[in-house]
């Protein structure tokens, strides 16, 4: 077997779920942002009949907004105690990364003064076995290859909030936000460190690679949380894909409470998308999305929602479907592409 990983349902030990991802090629991808741990999410039930390969969980999985270590575990229970999300969970092995929601503050970064425990609980609830380097290092990111060669996906989980510097604030009114570009070059999105891991791990082998950004990365800068507020760091992403050649590479974010599906051909050799999925459990209260000048996707999606990344290895030509899907697994947007597509 390629990998197994072990989920913890909450803290009860009674309820550890095992999951095998075996040797054969991944076909069926999940992911997904935002779940109100008190709120009914039965999209997740949807999810878990689709028994697919894999479920990437994109952040703000719970709403802690706290530096009290105590409140966030009852509120990592109280998703653990979710009838749904246990179906989710033993439907499909889970991998995950942290926004700032259940990193413990709104909007935060590397200012956090609880960031160093919120990372133990994220780790414990997600069950991160002890001998991951993800215990031993700041921040939660982490790198997991699936599938034979000829067929392997890397899954590229990124921290967007452990190093993140404080973002400047422009004009309040801004339809997303209060934040604006700010051009100085000594602020990191990423952090010394997982700038080097990052390099190490494109130039690892890999026919498909998704990058797991917790925030949007392509999206115009409208005054929201996006790599768009630090403008040198995310050059620097573009850089480092074009210097490691790493092919068959695209985004998949969360956080906005919308989807949409982005693009530019202007940072790569070849376009660059991004795929949005959010939220499961919450619907947009203005329900218009802020200005975004990438943004191919014919329209954008405000119910509950989750992605679908579905892979055909068996033609001449690897093809892509990536789909957003609503609380009865209908599909709402949808792109096709060829991996050769993707290709430098």
């Amino acid at each position: 077997m390629l990998r197994a990983v072990i989920v913890l349902i909450g803290l009860s030990l009674s309820l550890l779920q095992t999951h095998a991802v075996a040797e054969e090629s991944l076909q069926k991808i999940l992911f997904g942002s935002c779940i109100k741990e008190g709120f009914p999410m039965p999209i997740l039930s949807q999810m878990a009949s689709e028994q697919a390969d894999v479920m990437i969980f994109l952040g703000d999985n719970i709403y802690a907004d706290t530096e009290d270590m105590q409140v966030m575990r009852k509120k990592y229970q109280l998703l653990a105690d979710n009838k749904d999300f246990q179906k989710l969970l033993k439907s499909a092995p889970a991998y995950a990364v942290w926004d700032d929601h259940d990193y413990g503050v709104n909007d935060g970064g590397t200012n956090y003064p609880q960031k160093v425990l919120s990372q133990v609980e994220f780790l414990d609830f997600w069950n991160v076995s002890k001998d991951s380097p993800r215990r031993s290092r700041a921040g939660t990111y982490d790198s997991i290859i699936l599938g034979p060669k000829g067929k392997r996906v890397q899954l590229l989980l990124l921290d967007t909030r452990y190093f993140r510097s404080p973002l400047k604030k422009g004009n309040a009114r801004r339809t997303g936000g209060p934040y604006a570009p700010d051009d100085d070059a000594s602020k990191t999105m990423l952090g010394e460190e997982q700038w080097k891991w990052l390099k190490a791990e494109l130039l690892k082998p890999a026919e498909i690679r998704i990058v797991a950004s917790s925030i949007q990365c392509l999206a115009s800068d409208a005054g929201q949380e996006t790599w768009s507020n630090l403008p040198a760091e995310r050059e620097r992403l573009f850089k480092l894909i074009r210097e490691t050649k790493a092919n068959g590479l695209f985004i998949i974010s969360g956080d906005r409470h919308w989807s949409e599906y982005s693009m530019t051909e202007e940072a790569l050799s070849y376009p660059l998308y991004e795929f949005t999925s959010s939220s499961f459990n919450q619907v947009h209260p203005r329900g218009t999305p802020t200005e975004n000048d990438f943004r191919v996707s014919e329209t954008t999606y405000h119910l509950q929602n989750y992605g679908v990344i579905l892979i055909d290895w068996s033609q001449p030509e690897i093809e892509l479907k990536i789909q957003i899907r609503d609380l009865d697994g209908e599909s709402r947007l949808e792109k096709r592409l060829k991996l050769s597509a993707l290709s430098q």
